[in-house]
């Protein structure tokens, strides 16, 4: 079986799957998104960032928390059209705004910012999608951020054996339009086993593959940062396709 008939068939999984979701989202207001109110919490926050600020304006904190996690829902509703989610609501996906300090310079007790991420259904897709909400700072994100040794092998070698079909993907005109280039850290030369001439040798030192599209604050406070964010999503597909494939193919190619 070639490359295109195993992609092929497992797109056809994929959208037969698709008519039953595993994740059946609530219904959202189609107001659902960021709130400048979430902007101005997080920035007082920045400014007095200890417990006992914090412990008195937590009232306030929690109904900044409920508006993220109608956007988050929402958010996993519009993902759920067109790709199997794991996780089962958007409060889920949220994470603590609590830091853990225990090994870090900063005590700072707090985040500033909002996130959360949604895990793909199944050992079958790989990849994960994240979105990040500061002021100054915001991004949505996906890809693979710390790859096993055994993960990242195969990606080399299928990358070694033949870079075109990655190549390809990374050169489409809504890729670069969205997410620029690939992104994450790299090897400063060649991974071993692999001919620091090698044609994709630009590929082969990636050790993170990641997919980053930033957003301005005035976007995240549009009525359409919903759709951009869920847009952003979509167009990591391509990608997540070709590494599923290369990470669950077995040693005879299938």
């Amino acid at each position: 079986m070639s490359r295109m008939q195993r992609l092929r068939k497992t797109k056809e999984l994929i959208f037969a799957e698709l008519k039953i979701p595993i994740v059946m989202a609530k219904k959202q207001k189609a107001t659902a998104g960021i709130h400048s109110s979430g902007f101005d919490f997080l920035n007082t926050l920045k400014q007095h960032n200890n417990r006992d600020w914090f412990n008195e304006h937590k009232t306030t904190f929690q109904q900044e928390q409920a508006l993220v996690e109608e956007f988050a829902e929402a958010l996993l509703g519009q993902l759920s059209t067109h790709d199997l989610i794991e996780t089962p609501s958007g409060k889920k996906s949220l994470f603590r705004i609590y830091r853990d300090t225990r090994f870090s310079h900063d005590k700072t007790p707090y985040k500033t910012h909002w996130s959360g991420s949604f895990k793909r259904a199944t050992k079958s897709r790989r990849g994960g999608y994240y979105f990040h909400i500061e002021p100054g700072n915001s991004f949505v994100a996906g890809g693979f951020w710390g790859p096993v040794p055994e993960d990242l092998k195969k990606v080399r070698d299928d990358i070694a054996f033949d870079p075109a079909p990655l190549r390809k993907i990374l050169s489409r005109k809504s890729f670069i339009s969205t997410f620029e280039s690939l992104k994450g850290e790299q090897l400063k030369t060649a991974p071993k086993g692999f001919d620091a001439d090698h044609e994709a040798i630009d590929l082969l030192r990636f050790k993170q593959y990641l997919l980053i599209r930033h957003f301005s604050d005035e976007e995240v406070l549009s009525e359409q940062f919903l759709q951009l964010a869920n847009q952003t999503f979509k167009e990591m597909r391509p990608f997540f396709d070709y590494m599923s494939e290369v990470l669950t193919m077995d040693a005879n190619g299938e």
